[in-house]
């Protein structure tokens, strides 16, 4: 009993419907076809609920009505639900994009960039830090940091870390191939992990820490020791052209 109410659970969650209209298309799709006090008595959803739900499924693409008397339902082949509810959500995501595209052209945003811009006057950017708790975190602000970079993007993985840093590396390599970034890679040798990226530059080099560092001017870098849970691991981002760019230089004269 509680397998079958996580089952219908989980097709509510992937289809997008409501209870009384996953057991209603579940059972149907076990009859083949039946009529509306069929899957009443079947589903258990209530008779006087159940002609609203079976309209809906039908405007949905999830059955077919069969006009006659009594009039009776078919259900839709699920792989071809499947598709149909893709279909819905690449459209639904694409027209999402565009309009959050859109609000770049609105009066109200080019107000945010002003206060920014007017803002960020008032603080000395080389002292800006933070601290990054979590792996989820840490791995988005790098692919955010990623995402702005302009020429250079250098990244330092140890052995615990490689497999991270060429995952995040393959994402962007059309980006990078496409802006014109150089992209250098400095970790342990492992060929089974690193033919996964044959367009980023690798070079070998044993490194008992793991940073990222974009254009020389900001950097992230993990401080947290290689037995720490994904929920604890720490990395410190630092925004400072000159602090970044001498690190990169004395990494640069470590590898001579």
């Amino acid at each position: 009993m509680q397998q079958e109410k996580q089952f219908l659970m989980d097709l509510k969650k992937h289809f997008k419907l409501n209870i009384y209209e996953v057991k209603i298309w579940t059972a149907l799709l076990s009859r083949g076809i039946a009529s509306a006090g069929e899957l009443a008595d079947i589903s258990g959803v209530p008779r006087s609920r159940c002609y609203d739900v079976l309209e809906s499924l039908e405007k949905k693409g999830f059955i077919i009505m069969k006009i006659g008397k009594p009039i009776k339902y078919l259900a839709v082949q699920p792989d071809i639900i499947l598709e149909r509810v893709k279909k819905n959500v690449k459209e639904e995501a694409d027209e999402l994009s565009a309009q959050i595209e859109n609000v770049k052209e609105t009066d109200e945003f080019k107000e945010l960039e002003l206060l920014h811009k007017t803002g960020v006057q008032h603080v000395d950017i080389a002292s800006i830090s933070k601290s990054i708790v979590g792996r989820t975190g840490i791995n988005r602000h790098a692919k955010d940091m990623m995402s702005n970079a302009k020429s250079n993007v250098v990244v330092v993985a140890n052995q615990e870390q490689l497999e991270r840093s060429v995952k995040l590396l393959k994402g962007f390599i059309p980006v990078f191939a496409k802006k014109n970034i150089k992209a250098n890679l400095y970790s342990p040798y492992n060929k089974n992990v690193l033919k996964k990226v044959p367009n980023i530059q690798h070079t070998e080099f044993n490194a008992n820490t793991s940073f990222v560092s974009i254009d020389r001017k900001e950097m992230l870098f993990t401080v947290s020791n290689k037995d720490a849970a994904p929920d604890f691991e720490v990395a410190i981002w630092i925004n400072s052209p000159f602090f970044v760019n001498a690190v990169n230089i004395l990494f640069e004269e470590s590898l001579k």
